[in-house]
C-alpha cells in the first residue's frame, strides 16, 4: 500500500543500522555503528568559524516589541554575535567570575539571553537558566529560592526587571550583581556588550576544555524540588553532532533555518535546538508564539514570513497548525517550500493528525514529509535516540544515535532504558546521594523509562516508550497497568483535546483518566471561542468528542490494563508550587493524583456526575 502513496521528500538519512548484544542477565545493549561527525573543540569554536566563513549570515532573529500587531525582526549575524560574546566574556572576567561563580538567568528566550550564555561559557562561567515559572507563576518562590541557594550565583540576568520584582524580593541579593536589558535593575546589559575584549579573552578561550562545567540545567525529581544537572562542555559538544551523524554529508546542503519556541531553560531547546543549530551554522528565529490560546496567532504570522527547513512542535501545536494549513493554501505553500522534516515531542502524535498534515503536504508539494521524534533527558544532553528513517508509524522513540550505548535492563515488568557515553552527565551538583543512585554498576545512567521493540525479531524497526518504571500500578484484580505508556497512547487518541492527563485506577476495578484540557481545541469543538473554562469542560460537544476518541482507543486496546472507562476534564492546571509540574514540563503523576484525590473520587463516584465521561 505504501508504494501507492507519493514518495517522501528526501531527508538525507544514512542507512539505518543497529548492533544488538543480548546478555546472559537478560539485558540488551544497542549501538549505532555509524561514525560520529567531527566534534567541535568547544561551544565557542562554531562562532569563530562562522564569523570568519559567513559573517553576514543571520544567527538569531527576534521580533521587537510593538504596541499593536507584530514588531519588526531584530537580526543578529554571526560576525556581530562573535564580537559581542567576546565583549561579554571580558566583562565577566573583569568582575572575577569563573567556574566557582555561576550566572543565573531568569528570563525566557531572547537574543540577549543567548549572548550572555555563550559569553559566560567563553569566560568559563557556568550558566544556570531557570524556568521563568519559578519567578512569575509561583507565589511562595520555594523552587526559585531552593535553586538560588544551591547554585549560589554571583550574577543574575533578566530581560526586563518588572516581571521578577517580587521574586527578587524573596532572595538575599547582597554581593550579587543584577543585569537587565531594560536597565531597570542593576547593570545595563549594553554596558557588558560595550566592554573591549583583550588578551584575557584569548587566554580564557585557550583554557576551555571538555571537563569544564558549561551549565547547571535544572530538572525535577519525584520530590518536586529541582536537581542541578552538571552539563559539561564535552556533553554539549558531542551531543551537538550526534543527530547530524545519521544524515549524509552534503557540501551543498543549505544551513538549517528554524522557527522555534522551546524554552532554553529546558535542555531540548537550549541544546538540541540552539547548540546544534549554531554548530551547523544555521539561523534560528525565536518564536514568540505558543501552541496555547491567544498565543498561536504569532506562530502563524511568523510562518507566513519564515520558511523553515525543519519544524518541531508538540501534538497540540500540530493540531492548531494543520487547521491553518488546511484552510490557507498560501501559508501551506510557504511552510512546505523548503521543509525537509517535521518532529514532535511531549506525547505521541495521533495518526489522525499525521494523516491530515500529510494530506496537505501531498496536495501542495506532491510529496510526503518525514516525521521524526527523539528521546533523551537533561542528564543525556539530551538526545540519545531518534527516528532517523521514513516511517508512517507515530509514537516511536527510535534507535540509538552514534556516540552512545543504550542498555535495556529488566526491571520488574519492564525493560528500563539506560545510557552510557560522552554525552552523559557526571552527576548532580552538590547531591552525591542522587548522583550515586543515578548509575548502575557498569556506569549506565538510569533514565527510569521502559521501552520495548516494535518487533523483537526486527530490532531495526525501533523502540517504543513503555511507560515509567515507577508509575506502574495494579487494579483491584491484580492486573498491572503501565500508566506512562497508557497516558501517551490515550493522548494520541484525543485529537488535541487534552494537553496532558493523569491515569487513575490504583486498587480500583477499572482505569479512569483526569484530563488537563487544551482550551483552544476544546473551544473550537464547542464552537464558542469565548467560552469560560468551567463551561468548556462541561460542554456536551467537547465531552462527546472526548468520548469518541477514547472509544477509538479502547477498540484497539480492549484489555483491562489498557481500556479507559471514565474520564473527567479538570479546571485547574498543574501547579508549579505544589510540585505537580516538573521543570521538564512533565506531570508528576503521584504528586498530582494525591493533590487531586477529591477529583479521583468524583471520577469513580456511583452514579457518575454529568461532567464525567463514561466510555
Amino acid at each position: 500500500m505504501d508504494m501507492l502513496k507519493p514518495p517522501f521528500r528526501e531527508p538525507n538519512y544514512v542507512e539505518r543500522k543497529v548492533e544488538v548484544e543480548h546478555r546472559a542477565d537478560g539485558s540488551i545493549v544497542l549501538r549505532n555503528p555509524h561514525p560520529l561527525r567531527d566534534v567541535p573543540d568547544n561551544m565557542i569554536a562554531p562562532f569563530r568559524r562562522w564569523s570568519a566563513e559567513a559573517p553576514d549570515r543571520i544567527w538569531l532573529g527576534m521580533r521587537k516589541p510593538a504596541k499593536q500587531g507584530f514588531g519588526e525582526w531584530e537580526l543578529l549575524t554571526y560576525g556581530d554575535a562573535e564580537r559581542k560574546i567576546a565583549a561579554i566574556a571580558q566583562a565577566l572576567i573583569d568582575r572575577g567570575l569563573d567556574q566557582t561563580t555561576p550566572l543565573m538567568i531568569l528570563s525566557g528566550n531572547s537574543i540577549e539571553h543567548a549572548l550572555i550564555t555563550y559569553g559566560a561559557i567563553l569566560a568559563g562561567v557556568p550558566v544556570a537558566p531557570v524556568s521563568p515559572a519559578y519567578s512569575t507563576m509561583s507565589s511562595a518562590f520555594d523552587k526559585l529560592k531552593y535553586v538560588f541557594e544551591l547554585i549560589e550565583p554571583k550574577m543574575i540576568f533578566m530581560q526586563a526587571g518588572a516581571p521578577f520584582e517580587r521574586a527578587l524580593g524573596s532572595l538575599e541579593l547582597d554581593g550579587i550583581e543584577l543585569v537587565s536589558v531594560d536597565g531597570s535593575h542593576g547593570t545595563r546589559f549594553a554596558d557588558l556588550v560595550a566592554t573591549t575584549p583583550g588578551a584575557a579573552v584569548e587566554a580564557a578561550y585557550a583554557r576551555l576544555n571538555d571537563d569544564m562545567v558549561a551549565k547547571y540545567m535544572l530538572t525535577s525529581g519525584s520530590t518536586g524540588m529541582p536537581k542541578a544537572v552538571i552539563m559539561t562542555a564535552r556533553m554539549m559538544c558531542v551531543n551537538s553532532v550526534m543527530p547530524k551523524s545519521v544524515t549524509r554529508a552534503d557540501e551543498n546542503e543549505e544551513p538549517p533555518v528554524l522557527l522555534n519556541w522551546l524554552p532554553w531553560n529546558h535542555c531540548f531547546g537550549a541544546n538540541a535546538i540552539l547548540n546544534n543549530l549554531t554548530v551547523a551554522g544555521g539561523t534560528l528565529y525565536i518564536d514568540g508564539g505558543r501552541p496555547v490560546p491567544n498565543g498561536f496567532a504569532e506562530t502563524v504570522q511568523n510562518l507566513r514570513e519564515i520558511a523553515p527547513t525543519n519544524f518541531s512542535s508538540v501534538p497540540a501545536g500540530y493540531s492548531m497548525l494543520v487547521d491553518e494549513l488546511e484552510r490557507d493554501d498560501e501559508l501551506a505553500r510557504h511552510f512546505f517550500s523548503r521543509l525537509k522534516s517535521l518532529a514532535y515531542g511531549g506525547a505521541a502524535l495521533s495518526q489522525d493528525l499525521y494523516e491530515r498534515v500529510q494530506q496537505v503536504a501531498i496536495r501542495i508539494t506532491g510529496q510526503r514529509i518525514v516525521f521524526s521524534s527523539g528521546y533523551g533527558a537533561t542528564e543525556t544532553a539530551p538526545t540519545i535516540m531518534n527516528v532517523h528513517w521514513a516511517t508512517e508509524r507515530m509514537g516511536l522513540i527510535g534507535l540509538p544515535l552514534p556516540g552512545v550505548e543504550i542498555k535495556l535492563a529488566p526491571v520488574g515488568q519492564k525493560m528500563e532504558v539506560r545510557a552510557r557515553g560522552a554525552c552523559i552527565t557526571p552527576g548532580y551538583f552538590r547531591n552525591p546521594t542522587k548522583t550515586e543512585e543515578a548509575y548502575d554498576e557498569e556506569g549506565f545512567y538510569r533514565l527510569g523509562d521502559g521501552a520495548r521493540f516494535v518487533d523483537p525479531d526486527h530490532p531495526e524497526e525501533g523502540l517504543v516508550f513503555d511507560g515509567r518504571t515507577a508509575e506502574d500500578f495494579k487494579l483491584s484484580t491484580g492486573t498491572w497497568v503501565s500508566a506512562g505508556k497508557l497516558r501517551v497512547d490515550a493522548l494520541a487518541f484525543t485529537n488535541g483535546l487534552l494537553q496532558d492527563a493523569l491515569v487513575a485506577g490504583l486498587d480500583r476495578d477499572y482505569i479512569g483518566i483526569l484530563g488537563f484540557p487544551n482550551l483552544a481545541a476544546c473551544r473550537s469543538v464547542a464552537g464558542e471561542p469565548g467560552l469560560g473554562v468551567e463551561d468548556v469542560v462541561r460542554h456536551p460537544a467537547v465531552l462527546e468528542r472526548l468520548a469518541e476518541g477514547l472509544r477509538a482507543h479502547n477498540k484497539d486496546n480492549p484489555g483491562s490494563s489498557t481500556r479507559i472507562e471514565r474520564a473527567l476534564l479538570m479546571i485547574e492546571p498543574p501547579s508549579v508550587d505544589a510540585g505537580e509540574l516538573t521543570d521538564k514540563g512533565y506531570i508528576n503523576q503521584s504528586v498530582s493524583l494525591g493533590r487531586r484525590a477529591a477529583l479521583v473520587e468524583k471520577l469513580y463516584a456511583t452514579p457518575p456526575g454529568n461532567d464525567v465521561v463514561v466510555v
